[in-house]
């Protein structure tokens, strides 16, 4: 085995990218990384029944808008390709045959329906070893006859295997709690079992990671590496991401996709950088890390024992974050999207509408229902102009708008600096503050009890004809209301 380290991510092409199997990439990426080795890809689809069309463009797609780039993979050979396992159909046959001359494998030749009838005593099938001893001329001659077979592994009597686990420590498993299980299907295709040792051999990977549903039945492969006189690789078994204190995430259930979280407007850092966090903390507990900052800081001794909860609002948070350290021109990129489903074709300011946004939301989504206000303004709750702490009610609301409409008509500099002083400047005449005149006057411009941003910048980002025509509504609103 080479003495670089080489890790491997091997998604199945079996629906969209699960935030639990992309962490494990990120994590083998990471590992590999931080050690001056290569990453490689490769796909697993030899369960050709749970293959999902398009899914492994989604695995490609994914990687590339996650930023993790692999060394080697079905479009990246280095010599160890091909990189899909239904492109290596041959190898395996091969291999499990070259087990049987070895000895640590046999063919069984048993039929669905004797299998189906085997139970133990808690009406589990296990399989009873039934063709694990018949003689090499029996073997021969039903192999002669054509008959179906599988070949199953030969799993030595009275051991105990067991390894050391990079996270978990020593791991033990008593070779009589490993079933003989099927290595060559019937139909010739592997099973995950035997392909995965087979492909991780041939590609020199010197460090398996992946979650800890496999840390028992590891010592079942290191059986096979065993047999074949071949080295172990090291492994690093991932401790659960949980949906809650007693389910896992699921991807059966369709939890924690992530392009559905790009498509509710998270930057695809932030989620790498969250799901590193779960499960891994650097020595110095940052939280807001970039991709070579996590590469440097990633360590084994940081991986948690215990499982991870999905908080999806710590998620949000973070990628606030990531929003607020945005130079103008990057957030305005992200945002415009966004800013142009929010404004529905309206003429605004895009400009100004990312500038408001920038430290106003914590995913990108929020922006067009912080910006319905632009293009869908009605008959609003008059309740809004509640305000006790500024003694504004409906009635000082109404002097309140009718005082903004005065000052503004005559307005010539329509600028931020122009109505604040012009409103501070007359205000007293029409007894009243200016911040009763203020917050009137947002809630009469936008129709809205939340808004991002104040009542000055509401007025510029609509603009003097569309602020005066608002006022004028939310004027008539006010006087029905109390006629």
């Amino acid at each position: 085995m080479s003495n670089s380290v080489r890790t491997r991510f091997a998604p199945s092409p079996t629906g969209f990218m699960h935030i639990g199997n992309l962490r494990t990439g990120l994590y083998a990426y990471l590992f590999a990384k931080s050690k001056g080795g290569d990453f490689i890809l490769r796909i697993e689809d030899t369960d050709q029944e749970r293959k999902v069309e398009g899914a492994v463009d989604m695995i490609y797609r994914t990687l590339k808008t996650a930023g993790i780039s692999y060394d080697e993979g079905p479009d990246k050979d280095a010599g160890f390709g091909p990189y899909v396992q239904t492109e290596r159909m041959g190898l395996y046959k091969e291999y499990a045959e070259k087990l049987v001359e070895l000895g640590g494998a046999y063919y069984c030749f048993c039929d669905k329906e004797r299998l189906e009838g085997l139970k133990d005593e808690n009406g589990v099938h296990t399989y009873d070893k039934h063709c694990r001893n018949l003689s090499k001329e029996e073997v021969e001659r039903r192999l002669r006859a054509g008959e179906p077979y599988v070949i199953r592994q030969k799993v030595p009597e009275g051991v105990v295997s067991e390894y050391e686990d990079m996270v978990f420590g020593k791991i033990s498993v008593n070779s009589q709690d490993i079933e003989d299980g099927v290595l060559l299907k019937s139909d010739g295709l592997p099973t995950y079992n035997f392909a995965n040792v087979v492909d991780d051999h041939l590609m020199n990977i010197t460090h398996v990671i992946r979650g800890t549903e496999y840390l028992s039945s590891t010592p079942k492969y290191n059986l096979i590496y065993d047999a074949f006189g071949w080295e172990r690789p090291k492994y690093m078994h991932l401790p659960p991401i949980m949906k809650d204190a007693t389910r896992k995430l699921s991807k059966r259930f369709g939890d924690a996709n992530f392009e559905d979280f790009i498509s509710k407007g998270y930057l695809p850092e932030a989620i790498v950088n969250y799901i590193a966090l779960l499960g891994w903390c650097p020595k110095d507990n940052r939280e807001k890390m970039s991709m070579g900052e996590m590469t440097e800081a990633f360590d084994v001794d940081g991986i948690s024992h215990s499982s991870s909860i999905f908080d999806e609002a710590k998620m949000r948070w973070l990628n606030g974050e990531y929003l607020k350290a945005m130079g103008e021109d990057e957030f305005y990129a992200a945002a415009l999207p966004w800013i142009e489903k929010g404004i529905n074709g309206n003429n605004y300011d895009k400009r100004e509408l990312a500038r408001l946004m920038r430290t106003r939301v914590d995913i990108l989504s929020e922006i067009p229902e912080k910006l319905a206000f632009l293009s869908d303004f009605k008959a609003y709750d008059l309740a809004m102009y509640e305000h006790k702490k500024m003694k504004v009610d409906a009635a000082v609301a109404l002097r309140a708008v009718g005082a903004a409409l005065d000052i503004l008509k005559s307005l010539d500099d329509w600028s931020e600096e122009g109505i604040k002083q012009a409103i501070s400047e007359n205000a007293e005449k029409y007894s009243l503050k200016g911040g009763q005149i203020m917050f009137s006057m947002r809630v009469a411009l936008t129709g809205a009890a939340v808004t991002p941003g104040g009542a000055i910048e509401m007025a510029i980002v609509l603009g003097r004809e569309e602020s005066l025509k608002r006022l004028e509504f939310s004027e008539k609103l006010l006087e029905d209301a109390q006629a």
